[in-house]
């Protein structure tokens, strides 16, 4: 499915004479006059013969250059008229026309709000609601403040003029060799840039920049210049200002800020979002601070002393809880925006946007998540996620990524959908899947016996069943319905390694880069997932073999009625440079089939077959939602230090997550029963309770059912326990299973029973 474009704004057709013409007819303007120019110096320089001085070189007559001499003085004044008219209207309307005063400095007009939306409509953030600025005198902040904006911002600015010589050529360099306008400003042109004029990266406008900020400075003291400056500056959420800032971060007054504290706001202001300690990576946060603490240990603004104070001291954030809903959710949203549309654009430019969240689903995930973790701390759990989606759509429907977004103590804000964390048993319908695929059937039998891999460093690994057991020759549905370790790694050494983390790719998985780290664990999960790669894997079998890429935005309103453009799959997006539409990568986040709809069935079936996990979960375990047609699959990392339950219905498709951040292991967490298991299925019932899912789901049409032995896989037989299982039309068994062989099986003898000793493989 391809993503929500919005509604189509109508627009004037522009003349294309009109688009091309006007910087066309400047630049003639500005030719015509330099020619003019060129004409005379060209006229008066050679328009006699060169007397050049006499040289004893080789004896070469240099040809006699001249030019049509003009017949009179009164055209030659006519020409240098006309050009330096021409060449001063174009500067003047190119730069001076309509130039602000820089005495507008204090009264700059306000910015829009950007309005993060739900589905339905219900506000969740407010990005910079109002500009929250109150005003503080710069003769009242401690020199220490003063300084740690100037090493960061602008270190020679009361040295000089309004611009700096040294930034100006860095930023036509990168200008040249980078071709991007950037760089340069001082904290005048800075102020200048944010307040009257606009923040397109022209030639014109920098200039422009360059002049109001010469002229700002002969209005303006340099300490009222930085005055105005630290109490228009943005940073971060509603917080304009120093002082804003440092009841928002701190909950203090800016005049009580410490050196750590001054460094860490000054490090704010270059990129808001990306350096808040509330988003997703705080840890740049503290790698800016460090690096405005140094710049001014180096300038000698602060001692060795207090630097090695500054940088040892642990930063107390406030725990404010602002008006913000779905935290987590919001804040990857606004991550997303940014990246694609930019800062200013997302903090200033008064956009709508409408998410595909539904704002009461989430806040029941929420609740549950939270509650749930309480009453799993005698475990050693501190931490819980969930992700609810449409795996039709791929619309992300609710994420909670912690049990409390605003508990920094234990890293509430870090996102633990997004974040990757080992997968266990979670991952064995995929590699199921692709054995699939090649032709097998869930009838198919494997032996589940001991054997023993040799690994490439030459090492032999013994993979262990969870109960320690082994359970002879099984079907294929038992053995990933009850989840059994090592009939997944054999299946995985028939797959091929390599083949299955290709095809795990296909369906989703993103963090799977690096070969080196592939091995026979990768059948029982040992290699890194994240919780959203994961569900966008599973939408594959709820959506008959579909990968659907997770999807968090509809649309965008503009505040002029202008809709954009843009999709929200987390990789790969493409802007268009000058473009107000963004467009998806198409190989990345279109709808694509990858594996056949009897395949996806198939797995589906064995996940939502009670019967077939009972042996490990029994018939009445949290996993058995009555209510509707789920398959489910749990998953415990090693060392119990992840625990995982994914499922889902037609429409619905709900994954969860315990553990901790720091990554201890948790203690008796049994899948199915406590962990995350519990927290999935009160989660998919409350949602069950307001949407009415199918009990059945119908198999395609090329698959039928077969009585078979499950002993042999083949058609059925005196004495033999027997299950009705499907197979492609054609696939089917043609032969019984002998009775006499089934009684040896079911009564094995001593010498006919397999070997403790592992084969090695």
């Amino acid at each position: 499915m391809k993503p929500s474009m919005g509604k189509k704004t109508d627009q004037k057709k522009v003349n294309f004479l009109f688009l091309v013409g006007r910087p066309a007819f400047k630049s003639l303007i500005l030719l015509i006059s330099l020619a003019g120019f060129i004409f005379l110096f060209c006229e008066r320089f050679f328009s006699t013969p060169l007397n050049l001085p006499t040289v004893h070189f080789p004896k070469v007559k240099l040809p006699t250059l001249s030019f049509p001499q003009l017949q009179s003085s009164t055209k030659r004044f006519l020409i240098f008229f006309i050009s330096s008219l021409l060449l001063a209207t174009t500067i003047y309307f190119e730069i001076f026309f309509k130039l602000p005063n820089p005495k507008q400095l204090s009264e700059f007009p306000s910015k829009l709000t950007t309005q993060i939306l739900d589905r339905n409509g219900i506000l969740l953030y407010k990005i910079y609601k109002d500009e929250n600025r109150t005003l503080v005198s710069i003769d009242n902040l401690p020199q220490h403040v003063i300084d740690a904006f100037l090493a960061a911002e602008d270190k020679d600015f009361y040295s000089h003029n309004g611009f700096s010589l040294p930034g100006m050529l860095r930023s036509i360099y990168r200008d040249i060799f980078d071709n991007r306008l950037e760089g340069g400003s001082t904290i005048t042109q800075q102020l200048i840039k944010n307040t009257i004029l606009s923040s397109e990266k022209t030639f014109s406008r920098k200039v422009k920049e360059l002049i109001l900020a010469i002229w700002a400075e002969r209005i303006y003291s340099k300490d009222k210049i930085l005055e105005m400056y630290l109490n228009q500056v943005g940073f971060g959420g509603p917080a304009y200002g120093i002082q804003e800032a440092s009841h928002q971060y701190f909950d203090i007054d800016a005049a009580d800020l410490n050196v750590a504290q001054a460094a860490f706001l000054a490090s704010l202001t270059r990129a808001p979002s990306k350096y808040s300690p509330f988003g997703e990576h705080p840890e740049l946060a503290s790698e800016r601070q460090k690096i405005v603490l140094g710049q001014m240990a180096g300038l000698g603004m602060i001692t060795p002393e207090q630097y090695n104070q500054a940088i040892s001291e642990k930063l107390d954030f406030r725990s404010s809880k602002i008006e913000i809903l779905a935290p987590h959710f919001v804040m990857l949203v606004k991550n997303i925006l940014v990246n694609q549309l930019g800062e200013n654009v997302v903090t200033q430019g008064g956009l709508k946007v409408y998410t595909t969240l539904d704002s009461k689903l989430q806040d029941q995930a929420q609740r549950i998540v939270t509650s749930e973790i309480k009453t799993l701390e005698r475990f050693h759990v501190s931490n819980g996620a969930a992700l609810v989606t449409n795996p039709k759509t791929g619309e992300v429907l609710a994420m909670v990524g912690s049990k409390d977004y605003f508990n920094l103590k234990e890293n509430g804000q870090v996102n633990l959908t997004t974040s990757v964390r080992q997968p266990g048993s979670s991952i064995k319908p995929l590699n199921y899947a692709l054995y699939f695929e090649k032709g097998h059937s869930p009838a198919s039998v494997i032996e589940d016996r001991p054997i023993a891999v040799r690994l490439a460093s030459n090492e032999v690994w013994t993979p262990k069943n969870y109960d320690s057991r082994f359970h002879g020759s099984i079907t294929l549905r038992q053995a990933l319905g009850s989840s059994y370790n090592i009939p997944s790694v054999l299946i995985l050494l028939k797959n091929g390694i390599g083949n299955f983390a290709d095809f795990a790719k296909k369906l989703g998985i993103t963090t799977w880069d690096d070969p080196t780290r592939y091995g026979p664990s990768l059948a029982l999960g040992s290699l890194e997932v994240k919780m959203v790669d994961l569900a966008t894997a599973y939408s594959t079998f709820a959506n008959q073999g579909i990968t659907t890429p997770l999807q968090t935005i509809m649309k965008i309103e503009r505040g002029d009625s202008e809709t954009l453009r843009l999709s929200s799959c987390p990789s790969q997006i493409n802007v268009t440079p000058g473009s107000s539409a963004v467009n998806a990568d198409e190989t990345s986040c279109t709808p694509k089939r990858n594996i056949s709809p009897t395949t996806a069935y198939i797995i589906s079936d064995i996940l939502g077959d009670n019967s077939a996990r009972s042996s490990a979960f029994g018939l009445n375990s949290v996993l058995n939602i009555k209510k509707a047609k789920v398959a489910v699959k749990t998953g415990t990392s090693n060392d119990l230090r992840d625990n995982w339950t994914i499922g889902f219905s037609e429409n619905f498709l709900v994954a969860t997550w315990v553990g901790n951040n720091d990554n201890r292991p948790m203690a008796n967490i049994a899948s199915g029963i406590t962990g995350a298991s519990p927290i999935w299925a009160k989660i998919f019932n409350s949602i069950l309770e307001e949407h009415q899912e199918p009990q059945s789901v119908s198999p395609p049409d090329n698959l039928i059912k077969v009585p078979i032995c499950i002993l042999t896989g083949t058609l059925t037989c005196s004495g033999c326990p027997t299950r009705i299982d499907y197979f492609i039309k054609g696939t089917e068994p043609k032969t019984a299973c002998d009775p006499a062989d089934i009684q040896k099986r079911l009564n094995p003898t001593p010498s006919s029973s397999y070997s403790s000793t592992p084969q090695i493989l």
